[in-house]
């Protein structure tokens, strides 16, 4: 193949929003996977773009809740007990970013990037004929606790002072976003300022096509084929040789050990997560996301059915699935919401990227010249790949980002 500007590796909506930013940019983009466009992490989630998030999953505080997730009873979470070893320093470091100070001091960094998540994605979309897919409704999280209601307090305060809306609600005023859902919870709050999509998968493609549209091309080839060839990188693919002075690494949760043969070990740990489909009971259905937050689950209408994700599993990446967690939620979730009969044959299973702070690691690779990351988005793949993408095109162009990268840079863990 031709010698290019930029080499992207992953196809995810990561590295997909990367190349078009790039080629929207007017570079040569080669954007290369070994899977196809969208078909790993990307392909499964809750479809939701976060512009509402404040607050970063926490490390439980509650005993209680420690207690059922040791004991391997928790529907929000569930471990391999032989991974436990391996994962323990990144747990220790993730509870110690779950402080009460420290997550109000993440909010305030995080807040730039999250708050361009919406119009980001609407930007793509429209440039690539995908605003079919999106719907502007928000997304609800009801509680069945009125303790977990009440231990918001923080996150609310937070949410007033960026100037971001919520409508604290009772199970009345829940039902008349979602009728077909049941007054099991006393309390909920609606995020009117997060959208959603109703086929992440789509979304990427759509994305790729409009890369293709502008020059750019999506190639099948192994990114552990990446080497130096003078000053240029080399990556090996089903056409041959790709060449290019810059490499954009957006490999989710592969990027760790792809790193670390080029001798950057950056502590990045996988939370993995499942999700099913199903068909609402008779005329039931729903029009936004919805977080059964004291369970640890969401249901999301998707066209594909109603699609419930999990939790999270403490496992090896490629440890054999194990959805027990679903077991443990339908119960609760056919309480909420009348769930039908399963509407596909295979519980998928994916891989979430996360660092102990919560914050994805954006711009250059320490020491690697030529090399950018654009890894570690956590929950928020999704609703973080277009932003990213503005960010690392701008940068590699000599830009000024239009979100200070600061925050993001590598070098809060290599120093």
């Amino acid at each position: 193949m031709a010698r290019t500007d930029a080499i992207v590796l992953g196809a995810g909506v990561v590295g997909t929003s990367v190349a078009l930013h790039l080629a929207k940019r007017g570079l040569s983009v080669a954007l290369v996977d070994r899977e196809g466009v969208g078909q790993q992490t990307s392909f499964g989630n809750a479809g939701i773009i976060e512009g509402n998030t404040i607050f970063p999953p926490a490390f439980p505080a509650d005993l209680g809740a420690l207690a059922r997730i040791a004991l391997k009873r928790a529907p929000e979470a569930n471990y391999h007990l032989s991974f436990l070893p391996k994962v323990l320093p990144w747990l220790m470091a993730f509870r110690a970013a779950s402080q009460p100070e420290r997550l109000v001091e993440n909010a305030h960094l995080i807040r730039p990037l999250f708050a361009s998540a919406v119009p980001e994605h609407e930007a793509l979309m429209k440039e690539a004929g995908a605003m079919q897919y999106l719907r502007k409704t928000g997304w609800l999280k009801v509680f069945r606790k009125e303790s977990s209601f009440k231990s918001l307090q923080r996150e609310f305060d937070v949410a007033a002072d960026l100037g971001l809306p919520l409508q604290p609600l009772d199970a009345a005023g829940a039902q008349a976003l979602e009728p077909s859902l049941a007054g099991v919870f006393p309390r909920a709050v609606f995020w009117p300022e997060a959208a959603s999509v109703s086929n992440p998968f789509r979304v990427t493609l759509a994305y790729a096509s409009r890369l293709r549209a502008l020059g750019g091309v999506t190639v099948s080839g192994d990114a552990r084929t990446l080497h130096r060839k003078g000053q240029d990188w080399r990556v090996e693919t089903d056409e041959g040789g790709v060449d290019a002075p810059e490499v954009v690494v957006a490999l989710g949760p592969w990027a760790g050990g792809f790193l670390r043969g080029f001798g950057l070990r950056l502590p990045m740990a996988i939370k993995r997560g499942y999700h099913r489909h199903f068909r609402g009971q008779g005329n039931a259905t729903l029009a936004r996301p919805v977080l059964d937050a004291d369970v640890g689950y969401v249901v999301t209408p998707m066209e594909m059915g109603i699609r419930m994700t999990t939790g999270v599993e403490f496992a090896s990446r490629d440890a054999q699935p194990t959805p027990v967690q679903f077991d443990r939620i339908m119960p609760r979730a056919r309480e909420l919401f009348p769930l039908g009969e399963r509407a596909d044959d295979k519980t998928w299973m994916g891989c979430r990227p996360c660092f102990a702070d919560s914050r994805p690691v954006i711009g250059r690779a320490p020491g690697l010249d030529g090399m950018w990351l654009a890894i570690g988005h956590a929950h928020w793949g999704l609703t973080l790949g277009p932003a990213t993408g503005r960010m690392i095109a701008e940068m590699i162009g000599g830009a000024t980002p239009f979100v200070d990268p600061a925050p993001y840079r590598a070098e809060r863990f290599t120093g």
